[in-house]
């Protein structure tokens, strides 16, 4: 099974990196050239916190479970393309923001 939609609502599932416990949130991800990318304005989210500590996450869509590897984008014009794939013909797909890619397993 594999994520077909370029843009979607899944949940993420990382692991706390205080708790060590599975933090669940429901966000809006980008499917772009087989990798799922998630972003926001800021990392200072507990989601995109968790991910930089503890890179191994889930993704839950569609009644299915995925599990992948996580890295912050450092590339500014991939975070700028995924704004824009996140928030088609949205004023807000020109604000800067930071992303995580997943790679799935």
């Amino acid at each position: 099974m594999e994520i077909k939609e370029e843009l979607f609502r899944p949940i993420l599932i990382t692991k706390g990196r205080k708790t060590g416990r599975e933090h669940k949130v429901m966000l809006r991800a980008v499917n772009h050239n087989g990798k799922i990318y998630f972003s926001r304005h800021k990392p200072d989210g507990d989601w995109f916190q968790n991910v930089l500590v503890n890179p191994l996450v889930k993704i839950q869509y569609n009644d299915n479970v995925f599990i992948g590897n996580a890295e912050l984008v450092t590339d500014e014009t991939l975070n700028e393309k995924i704004s824009f794939l996140k928030y088609p013909g949205e004023e807000r797909a020109k604000e800067k923001r930071v992303a995580i890619e997943i790679t799935l397993n």
